[in-house]
């Protein structure tokens, strides 16, 4: 697949971050079968081990390792390791991220009575819950970018590729911290591609749109199956009306990190998302 868009990756080390996921995880294999050998990095090491075994089975080259971007010292155990495994990073995809139920309001638009009443609203979000959700995806992207980015000192096509957010352009409802986040993640894809320009090291950014994920398959789906109000709404302002599917996202991918097709783009956030930024709503 990998080769099929242009891109060689044979002989580079890529780490991917929260990889036991479903659309990291697919990084991961692209990545791998594009001819990098990858380091499958989640704090849920099983589901790393299945992302990784699965590399393997394919004819790939992967290894698993349980690692928690928000602890530093867990993820210099894990470079350590990749290290002594792999070899130095060439590639580094920060995937790791996420929302929570407590940085969650449950309406999308605050009305008299809802702070007496049995509803989340602003004011009652969980301080500690927003805190998790934006450490986990600024700090668990700023941490690991510290860690391996040293590995790619003085030396020549490597690359750091964030998971922005369309909610990094414009929020969405509910989600005040996940899109806090995500802005920010947006914000330091440019700083760190300046501050890295001079090394030779190129940072850029993909923003998906709308794709199922166990993250947010709660709030697009109902216990039944059913579409929620919700999945309305975000179709409704999808021109191409539908979720994008997670393979979608390899072309971008691949192309932003294809040091011929790419060499000259640095600081991009790529939108992947059928067409919903671009739509007024009109």
């Amino acid at each position: 697949m990998g080769l099929a868009f242009g891109t060689d990756l044979t002989g580079k080390v890529a780490v991917v971050t929260g990889a036991g996921g479903v659309l990291c995880g697919m990084f991961a294999k692209t990545l791998a079968e594009a001819g990098a050998k990858v380091a499958v990095l989640d704090l849920n090491e099983e589901a790393a081990q299945v992302v990784a075994g699965e590399i393997t089975a394919a004819g790939g080259q992967a290894k698993a390792y349980k690692a928690n971007v928000l602890e530093k010292d867990s993820l210099e155990e894990v470079h350590s390791k990749v290290l002594s495994d792999l070899g130095p990073c060439d590639i580094l995809v920060n995937g790791a991220g996420g929302n929570n139920p407590r940085a969650t309001t449950t309406k999308e638009y605050f009305e008299l009575g809802d702070i007496e009443a049995d509803t989340v609203s602003f004011f009652d979000l969980d301080q500690k819950g927003v805190e998790f959700v934006f450490n986990l995806n600024f700090i668990g992207t700023l941490l690991p970018s510290q860690i391996f980015a040293q590995d790619m000192i003085g030396r020549e096509g490597c690359n750091i590729l964030n998971v922005s957010s369309m909610n990094a352009f414009t929020p969405l409802t509910k989600i005040p911290a996940y899109s806090g986040a995500k802005a920010a993640i947006s914000n330091f894809t440019q700083w760190l591609a300046v501050h890295f320009s001079k090394a030779g090291i190129r940072v850029n950014a993909l923003a998906p749109g709308f794709f199922v994920t166990k993250q947010n398959q709660k709030l697009l789906f109902n216990e039944d199956g059913s579409a929620t109000p919700r999945t309305a709404k975000i179709l409704a302002a999808t021109p191409m009306g539908r979720f994008g599917e997670a393979e979608e996202l390899n072309g971008a991918l691949l192309f932003l990190l294809n040091n011929e097709a790419a060499g000259f783009i640095t600081g991009v956030v790529l939108p992947v998302d059928g067409g919903f930024s671009s739509y007024s709503g009109v």
